[in-house]
């Protein structure tokens, strides 16, 4: 019993003790950072949620099922399925849309605090690993290029003036798309990460 316990941890040793290769570290920030903005977005939704009146996060709740981000007008997966089947290129391309299409709103998303000031140097950290990633699995695929990514202009009905319930719907949509969003680029980059390399611990 007692040297079963001793050689397990030497196991898992020897085995993360494998040196990264340079793709792998780069994967590894990446994912790291979309897990960071992820959890960020979830907590910026949490505290506007929770300074909401009962029948105010009612009301709320049941209008974004039926409302639309605009990311999803981008050429993406629709579902998990999809996505195990589309090509890492597409993936890192689609990841790289999603996290550039916040890099302006993501300014706005909450007055002042301490979670938002984070927000827009960390989208463009983010958006400069996946490009790197997008480089360096683009030798053998031209197919995924930057002129291929659609620059639109995000949620720019947002920054109109607004009577105080208009602008807690669209406040609700825009923290609400912006969680859904980064989940989906940390769910990507964990694909693609899993599907090149192959880790133990992968989870598709």
């Amino acid at each position: 019993m007692y040297s079963v316990i001793v050689l397990l941890p030497l196991i898992c040793l020897g085995a993360s003790s494998q040196p990264l290769t340079e793709g792998q570290r780069l994967f590894t920030i990446a994912v790291s950072r979309a897990q960071h903005l992820h959890q960020l977005a979830q907590n910026l939704f949490s505290v506007f949620e929770s300074s909401l009146q009962m029948e105010e996060q009612r009301q709320l709740s049941k209008i974004f099922p039926q409302d639309f981000c605009n990311s999803d007008y981008f050429i993406s997966p629709t579902d998990k399925h999809e996505a195990q089947r589309s090509p890492v290129l597409k993936l890192l391309s689609v990841s790289y849309q999603l996290v550039e299409s916040w890099e302006f709103p993501s300014r706005s998303l909450t007055p002042a605090s301490a979670l938002r000031i984070q927000l827009s140097p960390k989208l463009s950290e983010l958006k400069t690993g996946i490009h790197m990633l997008i480089r360096s699995n683009q030798e053998d695929a031209d197919s995924f290029g930057e002129t291929s990514l659609p620059h639109l202009a995000p949620y720019v009905n947002y920054y109109q003036n607004l009577g105080h319930e208009e602008s807690l719907r669209r406040t609700y949509k825009l923290l609400a798309c912006f969680k859904k969003d980064m989940h989906k680029v940390e769910t990507y980059l964990n694909m693609s990460k899993c599907r090149l390399y192959l880790e133990a611990n992968c989870t598709l």
